[in-house]
């Protein structure tokens, strides 16, 4: 196994979870997170090509498909079982977010017609999908003192929803109308100030969830975390979204502008592989091994590039 991979697989203990929490993206000293999770690791193994068949996604597996149930063991919490105890909203919340989240995984690992995964999958859908019907959608804050919180019933998209929807044609063709004002949702621009989730006796900046388009860009086109555009990217691609959305497009034609002849990517003036400030794209975003060559900083976003035209169907010439 090349080496990235080694790192990845080792790091997994026999239960199939990896270091203990679930949708870690970083160590944090704030959570006691102390690597980054099962769920961003299940995820980076896809995106490495790692065989479905091979024994880490055989234990996580049977993990993942458990967290979409209804099972109530505490220890399915896994990192938010602190904040859950004796909180039944907090519980609740986590279990959802925990069940997005499994469900893009196991979508992205190909399990997108197992009757499990297809409905906790529509139940998400259905949540997002009411949530972009109601006026919630336009106005989904609420004035706590000095602070703005999200509406305690808005299910507006995440990261991991979206991912789930873009991994799944069959549901896009199933619920084609809803599939469609996601797009139109995530095309328009998110809220430039921040907000808070409040869950239980928590008050925190929630991470993973999708008000509109996150990618900050200048005039341009030059995007300030080229890997969360790129991701952006491909998932409005997957779900047919990225013709209305303007700034992703702008962003896009200017990475293309940078490609040579043989649709390299090739900016002048490399020097360094571009860096996220968002560890939302980890599990896509860099995965290859950056060496002193030239090459090792334009692979993996001509990768990604070459990836995204083939998902909005163009024509691919190998060279």
């Amino acid at each position: 196994m090349a080496k990235p991979v080694t790192a990845v697989v080792k790091k997994q203990k026999d239960t199939g979870v990896w270091a203990g929490n679930l949708l870690g993206l970083a160590p944090s000293k704030t959570t006691g997170i102390k690597d980054v999770g099962t769920i961003p690791q299940y995820r980076r193994l896809l995106q490495m090509g790692f065989p479905l068949a091979g024994r880490p996604f055989k234990l996580a597996d049977r993990l993942l498909f458990r967290l979409l149930s209804r099972d109530d063991d505490p220890k399915l919490l896994f990192e938010f079982k602190k904040m859950a105890a004796g909180d039944a909203h907090a519980e609740s919340w986590a279990r959802w977010v925990i069940r997005e989240a499994s469900c893009a995984a196991l979508a992205e690992a190909g399990h997108i017609e197992d009757p499990r995964l297809r409905g906790s999958a529509h139940k998400v859908a259905s949540a997002v999908s009411q949530f972009l019907r109601s006026p919630l959608s336009e106005k989904p804050f609420v004035k706590a003192g000095s602070k703005t919180i999200l509406h305690p019933e808005a299910y507006p998209p995440s990261w991991y929803s979206v991912a789930m929807v873009a991994a799944m044609p069959s549901l896009q063709r199933e619920r084609a109308g809803f599939t469609e004002r996601l797009g139109t949702y995530l095309a328009q621009p998110a809220p430039k100030k921040s907000f808070w989730l409040h869950v239980g006796k928590k008050t925190f900046k929630p991470q993973h969830l999708l008000l509109g388009d996150p990618i900050e860009a200048d005039g341009k086109g030059v995007a300030k975390d080229v890997p969360l555009a790129l991701h952006y990217i491909e998932l409005l691609a997957r779900i047919g979204a990225l013709h209305t959305a303007p700034v992703a497009t702008k962003v896009l034609g200017r990475l293309l502008k940078d490609c040579d002849e043989n649709g390299v990517w090739h900016p002048k003036g490399l020097r360094s592989l571009p860096k996220g400030t968002n560890r939302i794209a980890y599990h896509t975003f860099p995965l290859a091994t950056e060496t002193k060559t030239a090459e090792s900083r334009q692979v993996d976003l001509t990768f990604r590039l070459a990836l995204i035209a083939k998902h909005l169907g163009w024509q691919l010439e190998m060279v």
